[in-house]
């Protein structure tokens, strides 16, 4: 589907993605005040490091963080072969080669199988499932080494509190009604 969605800086500024069908989006303006906090300190924006996009949807994260990173590569995850259709494409307009992978699976179960390869996740589940954002953070902070950053987008009707004891929070904003919780476990 066509849409207003687009990338906002670096490599690929202004391409439009396209989106899933019944897609709900990180808005544009949202999606650039997050990267300018993570911007702002959090990531090093010529390291070399691992993303994982774990409840991809269209895959506009990611593909934010191959066009502003160019030593990134991006791992997206997605249960909807809709979303892993549209993030393939999205990636195939771009020629992105081999920093990116889209692989149809469940976000919870794959966290064993990738979580040790993984330096930033971002995890936005659909925001009537606001469960999948919650079970994922806990699971995923038993298993994660120390110093793995985690971008937790939350319905603000529905948010939910990570576990202090296993995540710092570096950030806690609002932009209408998503949440964003920027974690790095401890």
């Amino acid at each position: 589907m066509d849409s207003n969605l687009q990338i906002i800086s670096g490599q690929f500024r202004g391409r439009k993605l396209l989106l899933p069908p019944n897609a709900r989006p990180t808005q544009n303006r949202a999606r650039e005040a997050l990267f300018n906090m993570l911007d702002s300190g959090i990531v090093d924006p010529v390291a070399e490091f691992m993303v994982w996009d774990a409840f991809a949807g269209s895959g506009a994260f990611g593909i934010e963080c191959l066009s502003r990173y160019p030593l990134s590569k991006v791992l997206f995850t997605d249960v909807a072969w809709s979303s892993i259709s549209t993030v393939r494409a999205n990636l195939g307009a771009l020629a992105i080669g081999r920093r990116a992978e889209a692989l149809h699976r469940d976000a919870i179960p794959a966290i064993q199988q990738f979580v040790d390869m993984v330096d930033l996740v971002f995890v936005d589940p659909p925001y009537a499932q606001a469960n999948l954002g919650y079970a994922f953070v806990k699971r995923f902070g038993r298993a994660v080494r120390k110093g793995v950053i985690l971008i937790w987008e939350q319905d603000l009707d529905k948010a939910s509190e990570p576990d202090t004891k296993k995540w710092k929070i570096l950030r806690d904003k609002t932009y209408g009604r998503a949440r964003f919780l920027i974690l790095q476990r401890i």
